[in-house]
């Protein structure tokens, strides 16, 4: 099965993770990476690897980017592996895909995620299992909040093997790119996409950074796993924190846009 498999990655100055991830990829006879103009090494480091084609694209959103990426790269196979450039595949889980014999009617198969913090494997994460294998021509892509959503027609199994979320950008760039995603996960969440409790209750500040913060520690368990557990708690509700200040931002202002002037 790995010879009709492409994997697809979007990338902006990921110099950090690129060649961690690629590591994990020399099975694969193509891989499309789609880069935003990164400023850094990655361009650099990606041409190291023989096997990677690089398409450059000014970022709009991660649909269009994704859209761009699956149907402009001339990607041959029939299935694509979506990953991020802090995605490594565990040795399991590549070897289930060489065995893999997809069904007619399986049009996806979804995976679950360790996260790492600088290489230690957490005993747990806030990470949802994701559809990222896809059989071509058979799904639609989305914008949800900041990330993107792939939405398969047809059945989706899951595979047993894992995939490793280990980011080694330095926390300035991370938190650099929460006020952008948390102002996606706010309009979101303001237009209707925020049926769920637990969007509804983001809109409350300051409850989810505390909850959440505790939660990680104590119902996950990550106290446990010493300072890289404290790190990915403290992202978290940091996270978390960001959102509840954009929420209060925009009461705030509407409350000063409705006085009158000199009011």
């Amino acid at each position: 099965m790995l010879s009709q498999i492409t994997p697809l990655i979007l990338t902006y100055n990921e110099a950090p993770n690129i060649a961690r991830t690629m590591a994990r990829l020399t099975w694969a006879k193509d891989v499309v990476v789609v880069d935003s103009k990164s400023t850094d090494e990655t361009i650099e480091e990606l041409a190291r690897w023989p096997n990677v084609r690089v398409f450059t694209r000014i970022f709009d959103t991660f649909a269009n980017q994704l859209r761009y990426a699956v149907s402009d790269t001339e990607i041959k196979t029939p299935w694509i592996l979506r990953l991020d450039a802090d995605f490594q595949l565990t040795d399991e889980l590549v070897k289930e895909l060489r065995a893999l014999h997809p069904e007619d009617d399986t049009n996806g198969y979804s995976i679950a995620f360790d996260y790492a913090v600088f290489s230690r494997r957490l005993r747990a994460s806030l990470y949802p299992r994701r559809p990222i294998l896809l059989r071509q021509g058979h799904f639609n892509i989305y914008d949800r909040g900041h990330k993107d959503l792939w939405v398969v027609e047809g059945i989706v199994k899951r595979l047993r093997g894992r995939v490793i979320h280990d980011d080694w950008k330095c926390a300035g760039a991370w938190l650099n790119a929460q006020s952008s995603y948390m102002s996606r996960e706010l309009a979101e969440i303001s237009n209707g996409g925020g049926a769920r409790l637990r969007d509804r209750l983001r809109l409350i500040p300051p409850l989810m950074p505390i909850v959440i913060f505790l939660y990680c520690l104590f119902g996950k368990g990550l106290i446990f796993d010493g300072r890289a557990g404290l790190f990915y708690a403290l992202q978290r509700s940091i996270a978390e924190a960001v959102l509840s200040l954009l929420v209060l931002e925009k009461s705030l202002r509407a409350r000063v846009d409705s006085k009158p002037p000199g009011g």
